[in-house]
């Protein structure tokens, strides 16, 4: 299992210029002994170059930082997560619409729509995450976008 990080962190370690801290090993799951990959990147961080599974190890992605204003959320509120889904497609166009020069800035070159700073920001692929959304909402399992703007003091 240690060789397995090991070999992580020489394959990804240059990204840790970009943000990128490799945490080590964690149990996702006791009773089955399944164990994860854990890191932790910047909100503005290109997560096309993280791979979801690494020697057949899932990799735990975390975000260190603040978030932008779009995904701010008052979680002090009762069942906040009833009325509110932090990752609705719709706050991540939101952000990319008011900060896309900013993003592209962060990430370099390799951003040239905001497309690309979609799919970069939005675990790696925005329409997949647009549609496994839509069908959390058909279940009902995550609240559907009410459209409102998140309240911030300027």
């Amino acid at each position: 299992m240690l060789q397995i990080l090991d070999r992580f962190r020489v394959k990804y370690k240059h990204l840790e210029k970009k943000g990128l801290v490799i945490e080590g090993m964690v149990v996702v799951d006791h009773a089955r002994r399944q164990n994860a990959i854990s890191v932790s990147k910047p909100f503005v961080f290109d997560n096309r170059l993280i791979p979801k599974k690494f020697d057949g190890l899932t990799v735990k992605k975390r975000i260190n930082g603040e978030l932008p204003k779009e995904f701010q959320i008052d979680r002090t509120q009762p069942d906040w997560h009833k009325t509110e889904y932090i990752w609705a497609p719709e706050r991540f166009e939101l952000y990319v619409e008011r900060a896309f020069t900013e993003i592209r800035k962060t990430l370099g070159d390799d951003i040239e729509t905001p497309k690309d700073a979609l799919d970069a920001l939005c675990f790696g692929d925005f329409e997949e995450h647009a549609r496994k959304a839509k069908m959390l909402i058909r279940q009902g399992k995550v609240p559907a976008w009410n459209g409102k703007q998140p309240k911030v003091s300027a």
